[in-house]
């Protein structure tokens, strides 16, 4: 069973190592960060398994925007 992941801080460190374990299993990930532009990568190497967002996560809309992504793209 595919599982599907929100992950906030996903542009370095352990946010982005949790992104690569995770598409590395073969699960989908929506992952965030302020400037999502530094997950365009993500994207580009696994394809619909991945979807970037976003997200600080102080803002309940931006918050609310990433789970309704994942929800739209993933079901």
């Amino acid at each position: 069973m595919t599982r599907t992941w929100l992950v906030t801080g996903a542009s370095r460190g352990f946010g982005r190592a949790l992104c690569d374990a995770i598409l590395a299993s073969g699960d989908n990930v929506v992952a965030t960060a302020r400037n999502p532009d530094q997950l365009a990568d993500l994207v580009r190497d696994h394809g619909s398994r991945a979807r970037t967002a976003a997200l600080d996560v102080t803002d309940p809309v931006a918050a609310e925007a990433a789970v309704q992504l994942a929800i739209s793209a993933f079901g």
